[in-house]
């Protein structure tokens, strides 16, 4: 059996930059192992494998995964997987479409142009929880020294939005580029789990390095079998209740840009928007560009 894929750089406009998605087309034959596999072979951040949707209305279904296990939901697989579907269809063109992934399903709008762009409404918006770690471990075990953690009122939080992240502000760009994620010190934080079930620290600054981004960010997964990420959507989700607890936010949209990757040499651009009510997040959305840097046939 084979099965057409595509690879897509997500959150970009520029090719071999931004955070590299695999993208497996017509996947409703394979299993949970031979999907955990074939994430395990692309050895990217994340694999997205689309099957029928089981509702009628629906675009199509899909599972993610990295190479260390499958996710609920993740950023760039929606903003990419939706474009190389529109693309596969011969778009992409301005549409809705719903997908249908394990944390429920994720309405995207896609906008055509040169450059594809998809955005998708918070399928969960952002909620609070106890910090597992306080700020010095956390310095401790990113290298760094406790007065390189926050920086006005922000302070360590930990947040989910789906998939839960520990938000790390740190002073500015220079301990951003000094940060160096020690897998064994994190860990030695969580006795006995799996360390898949383990939160990724997202570290944030408000120096940035483009003049129109507002926070500049790294996310370290290792112990997710991702090194670091060039952009992590679901922590641009997760983190959105960071921004608006710490820098209260106006009522109405509010539009933001991170820029992340900038390390790795893969700069990526999340546009992150949320709307406030009554002192609250009312709705959220992630959007991004994605373009397309391979496509063939996978065997199985």
């Amino acid at each position: 059996m084979s099965l057409a894929y595509a690879v897509y750089d997500v959150f970009t406009d520029q090719r071999f930059a931004g955070n590299p998605l695999a993208v497996v087309f017509d996947a409703d034959m394979l299993d949970d192992a031979a999907m955990a596999a074939i994430a395990r072979e692309f050895n990217l951040s994340e694999t997205i494998f689309f099957s029928a949707a089981v509702s009628r209305t629906h675009t199509a279904a899909a599972r993610i995964f990295m190479p260390g296990g499958e996710l609920p939901f993740a950023g760039h697989p929606t903003v990419g997987g939706a474009i190389a579907l529109a693309e596969r269809d011969g778009g992409p063109d301005d549409r809705l479409m719903v997908i249908e992934e394990a944390i429920g399903p994720v309405r995207v709008a896609l906008h055509g142009g040169e450059v594809p762009y998809a955005e998708f409404d918070l399928p969960r918006l952002p909620e609070a929880q106890q910090a597992v770690l306080d700020e010095g471990a956390v310095a401790v075990a990113l290298g760094l020294a406790p007065s390189d953690i926050g920086f006005e009122n922000h302070r360590v939080s930990q947040w989910s939005a789906g998939n839960p992240f520990l938000c790390v502000p740190l002073a500015g760009l220079d301990a951003m580029a000094r940060a160096r994620f020690d897998m064994a010190a994190w860990l030695a934080h969580f006795p006995g789990q799996d360390p898949l079930d383990v939160i990724c620290p997202y570290l944030y600054c408000r120096d940035t390095v483009t003049h129109d981004a507002a926070f500049h960010a790294r996310m370290f997964g290792p112990h997710h079998g991702i090194p670091e990420d060039p952009a992590t959507g679901s922590a641009a989700a997760a983190f959105a209740g960071a921004v608006h607890h710490f820098d209260g936010l106006a009522e109405g949209p509010n539009a933001l840009w991170i820029e992340q990757g900038v390390e790795m040499g893969r700069p990526s651009r999340i546009r992150l928007e949320i709307t406030g009510r009554d002192g609250a997040i009312d709705a959220a959305r992630i959007g991004g560009h994605a373009v397309k840097v391979a496509e063939g046939r996978l065997t199985v």
